[in-house]
């Protein structure tokens, strides 16, 4: 084994996830519902509590998994989730009833994002979490770039896309738009980008703030 993926399997096995939050884990895969994994979701974890974010948005909810890391970094946010199927969310509702987050501090919208998400307000979320529907990836970064406030944090999770991504032999649609998001947010003034090559990685965006 080389010393990359030896550190690769150290990094991922090193996460001890929350009892509540494996329970949730474990119900998701029954679902089909892939959620991110557990040394993702402690980096988003680190993140949300860094920032000390008070409102977040994730799109896709995992069955629960990404908003209960999320709400483990900040267990004072404010979470909106939103997904297209009605037994994800039904999942993530009980997840967070089981794990004792206050009825208030959750908020399950079902529906598309490209409906959802022009209807949300401007600049009034600390992180968005876009995990969903990888054929519109840069649709959502853009939505969520205007969601989030100054300073605030686009999170998008399998952003490697199994690998795909490094390997420029690939050219189908949804790795094209990985590859894209990620050259073209590294070379923007607007935001600070950096990515992540734990398990399929994960790319942090935080929105520059305008000095003046």
């Amino acid at each position: 084994m080389s010393d990359q993926l030896a550190n690769a399997r150290f990094a991922q096995e090193a996460v001890v996830e929350p009892d509540h939050i494996a329970r949730a884990r474990a119900h998701a895969l029954e679902l089909g519902a892939e959620p991110v994994s557990p040394a993702v979701g402690a980096q988003c974890a680190v993140i949300a509590a860094a920032t000390a974010a008070a409102n977040i948005v994730e799109i896709g909810s995992g069955a629960g998994v990404s908003g209960l890391w999320l709400l483990h970094g900040a267990p004072r946010a404010v979470l909106t989730t939103i997904d297209t199927e009605p037994e994800h969310l039904a999942a993530a509702r009980q997840a967070f009833h089981d794990a004792k987050v206050p009825p208030a501090r959750a908020r399950f919208i079902r529906g598309r994002a490209a409906d959802v998400l022009p209807r949300m307000n401007e600049a009034s979320y600390d992180i968005v979490l876009v995990d969903a529907d990888p054929e519109s990836v840069i649709e959502y970064v853009e939505h969520g770039l205007r969601l989030v406030r100054p300073g605030g944090t686009v999170l998008v999770p399998r952003v490697l896309h199994g690998g795909r991504v490094a390997d420029p032999v690939q050219r189908d649609a949804v790795t094209t738009a990985y590859r894209s998001l990620i050259q073209e947010t590294q070379n923007s003034p607007a935001v600070v980008g950096a990515l992540s090559t734990v398990d399929d990685g994960l790319l942090q965006l935080t929105t520059v703030v305008d000095p003046r």
